[in-house]
């Protein structure tokens, strides 16, 4: 009996020592991963990083360090812990190939809240779409188009394409084109677009506005009409001088003409 009362301390006093040992240090492991992740926050937060990635990250760290933290603990206790390891190696590895389309997107997703091509606002043209970006999400893109659809496209899709964005410079050049008749005056023209231009207030005086005859095309002599307006004044300055334009001419008898063609009819006279 004494033997077992023995024995029975001597298993308890190493058993008891692990687990004290495990359970101090899933104490001290917890408390560490709170300050390394809070630390990375900070920096993140300093660093203006993306709400969204920010929080991402956190938690994928958090994540990891606790996974890393239960092998510790069950090692400690004495249990084989590299079976462990190699099912969490397998698993990850499945999942990487179960879900390769997503961490696609995923990467994707990082790199745009990264380097910033673009950002909640801008009107931009990418991964086939165009419209006001709505969000920027982990996995997608949400893009407003201008007849209110929403369309949702996936992050790899637009890294894996060109992206155009009209809000990324503060001035944007609006191109025109105007044909007058060729029995029409061409000073006359270009002094009304030149006034008409001049008009409005939108249209900035720096860089200068810049009118020019450039084709002589089959029906009509051409005008290329390139005044220079803030972003957000583009599709107003637009529509409007097309407008003005029609009308300055319609007051000042300066035709616009059809397209038209010469048709010569010759005849043929048989005997």
């Amino acid at each position: 009996m004494e033997e077992l009362i023995t024995k029975s301390i001597e298993i308890a006093t190493i058993y008891g020592t692990k687990i004290i040992g495990a359970i101090v240090m899933l104490i001290l492991g917890r408390i560490l991963i709170g300050l390394f992740t809070g630390f990375i926050r900070k920096l993140m937060v300093k660093s203006k990083t993306d709400e969204t990635l920010t929080k991402f990250v956190i938690s994928l760290t958090r994540i990891a360090l606790l996974a890393f933290l239960v092998i510790a603990v069950l090692g400690t206790l004495g249990v084989q812990t590299a079976s462990f390891v190699a099912v969490i190696g397998a698993a990850g590895l499945a999942v990487g190939f179960a879900l390769q389309g997503s961490l696609s997107n995923f990467a994707s997703g990082v790199l745009l809240i990264i380097f910033r091509p673009f950002k909640s606002g801008d009107f931009v043209e990418a991964g086939g779409a165009t419209g006001t970006v709505e969000a920027i999400q982990i996995f997608n893109t949400i893009i407003k188009t201008p007849d209110n659809k929403t369309v949702i496209i996936p992050n790899s899709k637009i890294t894996g394409d060109s992206i155009t964005n009209y809000s990324a410079k503060e001035i944007r050049r609006v191109d025109l084109v105007f044909g007058i008749g060729y029995d029409d005056d061409i000073k006359k023209a270009k002094e009304i677009l030149e006034r008409v231009i001049n008009e409005d207030s939108r249209v900035l005086k720096d860089p200068a506005p810049f009118v020019a005859v450039s084709e002589l095309a089959d029906s009509s002599v051409n005008f290329v009409v390139r005044p220079w307006v803030k972003s957000g004044d583009y599709w107003g300055v637009y529509f409007d001088l097309t407008e003005k334009v029609k009308l300055a001419f319609d007051s000042e008898r300066v035709s616009i003409p059809y397209p038209q063609m010469d048709v010569h009819l010759q005849q043929i006279t048989t005997d």
